[in-house]
Protein backbone atom coordinates (compact mmCIF):
# COMPACT_ATOMS: atom_id res chain seq x y z
CA UNK A 1 0.00 0.00 0.00
CA UNK A 2 1.37 3.44 -1.06
CA UNK A 3 1.35 6.03 1.91
CA UNK A 4 -1.00 8.86 1.33
CA UNK A 5 1.09 11.66 0.89
CA UNK A 6 -2.11 14.26 0.30
CA UNK A 7 -2.78 13.54 4.34
CA UNK A 8 -2.82 16.83 6.09
CA UNK A 9 0.14 17.28 8.80
CA UNK A 10 -2.42 18.76 11.17
CA UNK A 11 -4.36 15.62 11.31
CA UNK A 12 -1.51 13.57 12.40
CA UNK A 13 -0.69 16.65 14.90
CA UNK A 14 -4.23 16.28 16.38
CA UNK A 15 -4.11 12.53 16.42
CA UNK A 16 -1.24 12.66 18.84
CA UNK A 17 -2.33 15.22 20.99
CA UNK A 18 -5.35 12.59 20.80
CA UNK A 19 -2.95 10.02 22.66
CA UNK A 20 -1.50 12.09 24.37
CA UNK A 21 -4.49 13.30 26.44
CA UNK A 22 -6.09 9.51 26.84
CA UNK A 23 -2.47 8.41 28.01
CA UNK A 24 -2.61 11.59 30.58
CA UNK A 25 -6.08 10.49 31.48
CA UNK A 26 -4.87 6.99 32.29
CA UNK A 27 -1.84 8.09 34.13
CA UNK A 28 -4.11 10.47 36.95
CA UNK A 29 -6.32 7.45 37.04
CA UNK A 30 -3.64 5.57 38.42
CA UNK A 31 -1.98 8.15 40.16
CA UNK A 32 -4.65 9.38 41.93
CA UNK A 33 -6.88 6.04 42.78
CA UNK A 34 -8.89 7.83 45.46
CA UNK A 35 -10.81 10.12 43.30
CA UNK A 36 -11.66 7.92 40.65
CA UNK A 37 -13.02 6.05 43.99
CA UNK A 38 -15.19 7.87 44.69
CA UNK A 39 -17.51 6.41 42.17
CA UNK A 40 -20.81 5.85 44.17
CA UNK A 41 -21.45 7.78 47.80
CA UNK A 42 -21.23 4.73 49.19
CA UNK A 43 -17.66 4.39 47.64
CA UNK A 44 -17.58 8.45 48.60
CA UNK A 45 -18.33 8.21 51.78
CA UNK A 46 -15.44 5.22 52.30
CA UNK A 47 -12.84 7.80 50.78
CA UNK A 48 -13.84 10.38 52.98
CA UNK A 49 -13.40 8.15 55.85
CA UNK A 50 -10.16 6.91 55.07
CA UNK A 51 -9.22 10.80 55.26
CA UNK A 52 -10.55 11.33 58.42
CA UNK A 53 -8.36 9.25 60.33
CA UNK A 54 -5.61 10.52 62.35
CA UNK A 55 -2.73 11.91 61.24
CA UNK A 56 0.43 9.83 62.42
CA UNK A 57 4.11 11.09 62.43
CA UNK A 58 7.08 10.43 63.95
CA UNK A 59 10.26 12.55 64.11
CA UNK A 60 13.55 11.27 64.94
CA UNK A 61 16.71 13.70 66.33
CA UNK A 62 20.05 12.23 66.93
CA UNK A 63 22.45 15.45 66.94
CA UNK A 64 22.65 18.31 68.90
CA UNK A 65 22.81 20.90 66.38
CA UNK A 66 19.82 24.42 67.55
CA UNK A 67 19.28 24.82 64.06
CA UNK A 68 18.32 21.53 63.33
CA UNK A 69 16.00 21.16 66.40
CA UNK A 70 14.67 24.82 66.01
CA UNK A 71 13.28 23.47 62.32
CA UNK A 72 11.93 20.46 63.76
CA UNK A 73 9.90 21.81 66.74
CA UNK A 74 8.75 24.81 64.18
CA UNK A 75 7.53 21.98 61.66
CA UNK A 76 5.89 19.97 64.44
CA UNK A 77 4.24 23.20 65.38
CA UNK A 78 3.29 23.74 62.06
CA UNK A 79 1.80 20.76 61.38
CA UNK A 80 -0.22 20.99 64.84
CA UNK A 81 -1.28 24.27 63.24
CA UNK A 82 -2.25 23.36 59.72
CA UNK A 83 -3.83 19.80 60.23
CA UNK A 84 -5.21 20.49 63.45
CA UNK A 85 -3.95 19.48 67.55
CA UNK A 86 -6.72 17.00 67.62
CA UNK A 87 -6.29 15.45 64.18
CA UNK A 88 -2.61 14.44 64.16
CA UNK A 89 -0.46 12.64 66.86
CA UNK A 90 3.40 13.53 66.36
CA UNK A 91 5.90 11.99 68.32
CA UNK A 92 9.56 12.54 68.43
CA UNK A 93 11.96 10.19 69.42
CA UNK A 94 15.84 11.49 70.54
CA UNK A 95 18.55 9.54 70.95
CA UNK A 96 22.64 9.85 70.42
CA UNK A 97 23.64 13.34 69.81
CA UNK A 98 20.60 14.84 70.42
CA UNK A 99 20.18 13.47 74.15
CA UNK A 100 21.42 16.19 75.54
CA UNK A 101 19.08 18.88 74.27
CA UNK A 102 16.84 17.28 76.17
CA UNK A 103 18.36 18.10 79.29
CA UNK A 104 17.11 20.61 81.70
CA UNK A 105 20.07 23.02 80.97
CA UNK A 106 19.55 22.46 77.35
CA UNK A 107 19.19 26.17 74.50
CA UNK A 108 16.16 24.53 73.20
CA UNK A 109 14.41 23.92 76.62
CA UNK A 110 11.84 26.35 77.00
CA UNK A 111 10.94 25.10 73.71
CA UNK A 112 10.76 21.65 74.34
CA UNK A 113 8.69 22.25 77.31
CA UNK A 114 6.53 24.13 75.58
CA UNK A 115 5.87 21.50 72.31
CA UNK A 116 4.65 18.84 75.24
CA UNK A 117 2.59 21.30 76.63
CA UNK A 118 1.05 21.61 73.43
CA UNK A 119 0.15 17.74 72.56
CA UNK A 120 3.70 16.55 71.32
CA UNK A 121 5.20 13.42 72.85
CA UNK A 122 8.78 14.04 73.26
CA UNK A 123 10.67 10.82 74.43
CA UNK A 124 14.27 9.90 75.49
CA UNK A 125 16.53 6.69 74.72
CA UNK A 126 17.66 5.61 77.95
CA UNK A 127 20.12 2.88 76.32
CA UNK A 128 21.87 6.68 74.89
CA UNK A 129 20.95 8.25 78.37
CA UNK A 130 22.94 4.94 80.32
CA UNK A 131 26.08 5.46 77.49
CA UNK A 132 26.37 9.38 78.32
CA UNK A 133 26.21 9.22 82.19
CA UNK A 134 22.96 11.07 82.21
CA UNK A 135 19.82 10.24 84.63
CA UNK A 136 16.39 11.41 84.39
CA UNK A 137 17.34 14.23 86.97
CA UNK A 138 19.40 15.66 84.39
CA UNK A 139 16.57 16.08 82.17
CA UNK A 140 13.66 18.07 81.22
CA UNK A 141 10.72 17.24 83.46
CA UNK A 142 8.40 17.34 80.52
CA UNK A 143 10.16 14.46 78.59
CA UNK A 144 9.34 11.06 78.71
CA UNK A 145 11.63 7.82 78.27
CA UNK A 146 11.87 4.64 76.08
CA UNK A 147 14.10 1.29 76.55
CA UNK A 148 15.69 2.27 73.23
CA UNK A 149 15.17 5.11 70.65
CA UNK A 150 16.01 2.95 67.33
CA UNK A 151 13.27 0.28 68.69
CA UNK A 152 10.86 3.06 69.35
CA UNK A 153 10.97 4.54 66.06
CA UNK A 154 10.75 1.23 64.57
CA UNK A 155 7.58 0.14 66.65
CA UNK A 156 6.01 3.38 65.85
CA UNK A 157 6.70 2.78 61.89
CA UNK A 158 5.09 -0.56 61.99
CA UNK A 159 1.97 1.17 64.07
CA UNK A 160 1.43 3.37 61.06
CA UNK A 161 3.49 6.15 61.49
CA UNK A 162 4.67 8.31 59.20
CA UNK A 163 8.97 8.51 59.87
CA UNK A 164 10.23 12.15 59.25
CA UNK A 165 14.49 12.67 60.37
CA UNK A 166 15.35 16.37 59.47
Amino acid sequence: MQPNIHAHPVNATRRNATALTAALAVCLALAFPAYSYAASPEKAKAGADMMSKKEKIVFHVTNDDPKIWNQSLNNMAQLQKIIGKDNIDIELVVNGWGIGMLKFDSVVANRVDEAVARGIKIVACEATMRDRKLTKDDMLKSVDYVPGGVIEVLQKQQQGYAYLKP
